[in-house]
């Protein structure tokens, strides 16, 4: 049995129980329609169970386990504290005040990623900004909204980072921004400049590579705009594309959508900066901000 590692969220522990709950099924040779009959549900139910996506039921989850031929119960039992583990709600729920739901499941997803891949053409992504920065974009983007609402979106944003960026065991975050988001005076000059430099400091992270899409190459595969891909501990996960919205996100699992968009990715690496350009890029545009 996969064990829980310190630090995972409850997203990253219900992939972790559906991984294992599928290898039990797949051993015995039954199928999802027969799993799913037996606790009154469907096969679409235990292929979303197993791919981590929905909260589980202990009942359900005994009653698979004896289906599965797991009896013993010093077998039983870590797979059913697990259960209790995944339901726990993440860190996140706290701030669900300001987080859209669309968003939450990135979050979450976020939390159980080994490894980050994200192209951004307008703004620094999340991760990224510096907290004058992120209150600068939200601000822009919350005509309206209280300074209340304002200042724990920006905690949210801040939050993300110390979770995702800073924890003991981080994933590999790899950004490619397009020029033109940083030549872009979000918050003015002086915030700009505190941004870039930030950058700059978290390329010194081993985790974290950054690359620039600079103006001079004109256009490129990735002209349809700023998308991320997550990639599990788990090899038999499969990627996930983000591509958020106005107001909603896309979730893409397919294995055709994922190879465009990692094809995509591929491409933009190769042409962008190198890590030692992108400094050399960086502090340049600080100096013509």
């Amino acid at each position: 049995m996969t064990r829980t590692q310190p630090g995972q969220g409850p997203t990253a522990l219900r992939i972790l129980l559906g991984t294992q709950l599928r290898k039990l099924r797949e051993e015995r040779g039954i199928s999802r329609f027969e799993a799913g009959h037996l606790i009154r549900g469907s096969e679409s139910k235990i292929s979303r169970m197993e791919l981590g996506r929905v909260s589980f039921r202990e009942r359900d989850v005994e009653d698979l386990l004896t289906m599965y031929g797991v009896a013993d119960e010093a077998a039983r039992k870590p797979i059913l504290e697990l259960v209790k583990q995944a339901n726990e709600p993440g860190w996140w729920h706290r701030f669900s005040d300001v987080l859209p739901g669309w968003f939450q499941a990135y979050v979450g997803l976020e939390e159980a990623a080994a490894r980050i891949r994200t192209y951004e053409v307008q703004f620094v992504p999340g991760l990224l900004q510096t907290k004058e920065y992120a209150r600068a974009v939200i601000t822009a983007g919350a005509v309206g909204s209280a300074p209340e609402e304002i200042a724990r979106r920006v905690d949210l944003r801040l939050e993300r980072q110390r979770q995702i960026l800073e924890r003991t065991t981080p994933p590999t975050f790899w950004a490619v921004i397009d020029e033109a988001a940083l030549r872009r005076p979000i918050g003015g000059v002086d915030v700009m400049r505190g941004q870039i430099q930030h950058l700059v400091e978290l390329m010194d992270q081993a985790n974290v590579t950054i690359q620039v899409m600079p103006f001079h190459f004109g256009g490129h595969a990735a002209e349809g705009g700023a998308f991320s891909i997550l990639r599990f501990p788990e090899a038999e996960l499969p990627d996930i594309v983000y591509v958020e919205q106005l107001g909603s996100a896309l979730y893409l699992d397919k294995r055709d959508e994922v190879d465009k968009y990692s094809e995509v990715m591929e491409r933009l690496c190769a042409v962008s900066t190198t890590p030692s350009e992108t400094v050399d890029i960086l502090r340049k545009i600080s100096r013509e901000l």
